[in-house]
This record gives C-alpha cells, sequence and structure tokens, in this order.
C-alpha cells in the first residue's frame, strides 16, 4: 500500500468534526516555506547578539512607536 493509499484509508476514518483540523494541517503542509528578507534577517541577528529592544506591555511598544 502506497503512503498515498494509507492517507486516504485515514482520512476516510477520520470524523466529520475534526475534518477541519485535516484540512488546517494539509494546507499548512503544501505552502512552501518563506524565506525572511534582509531587513528581518538583521532584526533577528540583532536580537540573537543581544541587541534591540525589551517591552514589558503591549502598550510600551505602542508608545515606542508613535514616537
Amino acid at each position: 500500500m502506497s503512503d498515498r493509499e494509507k492517507a486516504m484509508e485515514l482520512l476516510n476514518a477520520v470524523p466529520d468534526y475534526k475534518m477541519g483540523y485535516v484540512i488546517a494541517y494539509l494546507q499548512g503542509a503544501i505552502i512552501g516555506e518563506v524565506e525572511p528578507n534582509e531587513e528581518t534577517k538583521a532584526a533577528m541577528k540583532e536580537l540573537e547578539d543581544g541587541g534591540g529592544e525589551c517591552f514589558n506591555s503591549l502598550d510600551e511598544l505602542w508608545n515606542s512607536l508613535e514616537e
């Protein structure tokens, strides 16, 4: 039995009320991984190196963005 046949057999055994979970998982599985852009990579590196800002609340974050 192929993997696809096994998957179809299992899919047929999933109750209807759980089918939404299966669909969501499968949709996520077919979406390719997205490579972060250079700005995001630089920001991640900054955090890894101990830089960046830390906020104690969402209000602090919003206030910093408004400045």
